[in-house]
């Protein structure tokens, strides 16, 4: 049987600021990443979002990011290793006061925005990143962009890792993700883009923005669910690949190394 875990970006509203409709997303997902205050999210938010989480079954993660609220954790940032290895350490500690107090476990982390972005290229950050968690929790599973340095890094320090697809967004030949900027980076069309991600799991490729079919390797598929399309999206998804014969579950259930 195939199985595949089903995440989405979740707990980043701010403040009086509200973004996502987390509470319907959550309905669909079996991984949640919870921004953590760096990039978004603050306490309040956090407490909320776990709380969503354990009501919906969903397993929960840390979603850390750069220090950097009017960017959304998107703008590149350079600091050295070190900064990047405590940023890490800070933003799962804050997330698990969380789910400590609730009485759940993290699961896993996945970086957030530019530093996930930066980290699937840059081996001295992924290294700083893989390290990070590690020090923290050597149970904690990585999550990265699959075939990418992230997840190296991940291997290397004897981590678990879980390699990650998007739904709706073109690739490379080299297996990075097109940018946003660039046109075809955004797939609009929801039946290209499920099946896609069916063909990622069951053949473990997917056809780049030039035409080319790279190998890929699918153990959890990103979602989004910020508008009510988008959650519609997520419900379409996981109904098509249920009747694949695919079945959505947490990472934790099949990722063993």
């Amino acid at each position: 049987m195939y199985q595949v875990d089903l995440n989405s970006d979740i707990g980043e509203s701010f403040g009086n600021y509200n973004l996502g409709l987390d509470e319907e997303v959550a309905k669909y997902i079996s991984s949640a990443n919870i921004a953590c205050g760096f990039h978004a999210g603050d306490p309040n938010v956090m407490e909320k979002t776990v709380k969503t989480a354990i009501r919906e079954n969903v397993s929960i993660g840390a979603h850390p990011g750069y220090p950097d609220l009017m960017g959304f954790g998107r703008r590149n940032i350079n600091v050295s290793a070190n900064e990047i290895k405590n940023y890490i350490k800070y933003q799962i500690g804050a997330l698990w006061a969380f789910a400590q107090s609730s009485g759940i476990k993290l699961q896993h982390v996945k970086p957030h925005g530019a530093m996930y972005n930066m980290a699937a290229k840059n081996k001295e950050l992924a290294k700083a990143i893989a390290e990070g968690i590690y020090e923290v929790d050597s149970d904690l599973i990585l999550v990265g962009l699959a075939n990418s340095e992230l997840i190296r890094a991940g291997l290397e320090v004897n981590l678990k890792v879980a390699n990650e697809v998007f739904a709706d967004r073109a690739y490379n030949t080299d297996g990075t993700l097109v940018p946003r900027g660039k046109e075809g980076a955004v797939i609009h069309d929801t039946d290209i883009a499920i099946n896609r991600v069916i063909k990622m799991v069951k053949e473990e490729k997917v056809k780049t923005i030039s035409g080319e079919e790279i190998n890929i390797k699918a153990d959890t598929i990103c979602v989004h669910g910020d508008n009510p399309q988008a959650v519609d999206f997520v419900n379409n998804i996981k109904k098509t690949l249920e009747n694949e014969g695919i079945q959505i579950v947490s990472m934790k259930n099949f990722i063993l190394s």
